[in-house]
């Protein structure tokens, strides 16, 4: 028994020995680097600063500011004044273009990109119009299918038919809903058509008729269907 208690009291003695140690061991390392240790907490604090002075002094305001410039676009395209809305009006308003280079960054930019996308696709200058809607990020779930639709009647407007279908495609799919989805179906198949592509036009008249009942775009979708048929010979 007395044997045990020595062996625990030698371990115990032992162990303290080893965290004596390790603790002279580190108070001898803050003592060698205790200049390095201090720049090191100040460089932290001074990167610290840096975000909060970033965030509440430059971020907050100038998205508070590239909102209120974008209200004012806002205010012109729905009064389809497109090209005042893209280029300002000279006294109190400048342009979508000049909110996105001048806020780039915030959320009320990347809305300015879609802005002056639809506001040039409007005024046929199809290639600014896919520039800019390119450009725009959304995971909204109607705005990014209607981007991304547009941009397949930017590539129809430019000829490029094939690509404008690849793109109502994604959007269809992308919206995945009973009121955009067949939108983009409808487009696509009138697309496939024209390029004699019967069977392909028939798929996407099929799709809206099977999987959007509801929509509007059903309720005459029938005769497309028989057009298609009729045109590849079924």
């Amino acid at each position: 028994m007395a044997n045990q208690k020595s062996g625990k009291n030698t371990e115990a003695t032992t162990a303290e020995k080893e965290v004596g140690q390790l603790v002279s061991r580190s108070e001898q390392f803050i003592e060698n680097n205790k200049k390095n240790i201090t720049y090191g907490i100040i460089g932290v604090a001074i990167v610290i600063a840096a975000i909060l002075a970033y965030n509440n002094l430059y971020k907050a305001p100038r998205s508070h500011n590239a909102q209120a410039a974008l209200f004012r676009g806002e205010y012109y395209f729905q009064k389809d004044s497109f090209n005042l809305a893209l280029n300002g009006n000279g006294v109190d308003y400048d342009g979508f273009e000049q909110i996105i280079d001048q806020y780039g960054g915030t959320k009320a930019a990347n809305l300015a990109k879609a802005y002056a996308g639809i506001c040039y696709y409007k005024t046929g200058d199809i290639e600014s119009a896919l520039k800019y809607l390119k450009s725009f990020k959304s995971d909204e779930d109607n705005v990014a299918p209607a981007i991304t639709g547009l941009i397949g009647d930017c590539y129809i407007e430019s000829g490029n038919v094939k690509e404008g279908i690849a793109y109502f495609e994604k959007a269809a799919a992308k919206a995945n809903n009973d009121f955009l989805s067949p939108i983009y179906l409808k487009k696509a198949g009138i697309a496939y058509e024209s390029l004699q592509q019967y069977a392909d036009a028939l798929k996407a008249y099929t799709a809206i008729k099977e999987k959007h009942a509801a929509s509007m775009e059903a309720m005459d979708i029938d005769k497309y269907i028989v057009r298609a048929q009729l045109a590849a010979g079924n």
